[in-house]
């Protein structure tokens, strides 16, 4: 579990962002936290696993993939910022994700 900064956070951002522009093809410039992944950027949930990976390194996460798809499919994620949003959560909490709901 990693310490959640706003450092943090714009490492997250400028990750996802650089991840994007690449993967898509897109100039960075025109990703921003209310483009859509699929609709605007042609993207799929394959990215997302990439993503999760690159994370689980740089962070030297424990998560299990099943984890982060239950809670991606009560709390599913259309645009940038949102992936950002559940990025962060995953860090924060890793395994612990489920919990959660619970809480809620």
């Amino acid at each position: 579990m990693a310490k959640i900064t706003e450092n943090t956070r714009n490492e997250v951002k400028e990750i996802v962002y650089n991840f994007f522009a690449e993967e898509c093809e897109v100039d960075k410039s025109k990703i921003n936290d209310g483009t859509f992944i699929i609709k605007d950027l042609d993207g799929d949930s394959l990215m997302f696993l990439e993503l999760i990976e690159i994370f689980k390194k740089k962070y030297n996460l424990e998560i299990e993939l099943k984890v982060i798809g239950k809670y991606s499919v009560k709390h599913p994620v259309a645009t940038i910022g949102q992936l950002i949003d559940m990025q962060m959560l995953i860090i924060e909490h890793e395994n612990r994700l489920l919990d959660l709901d619970i809480k809620s």
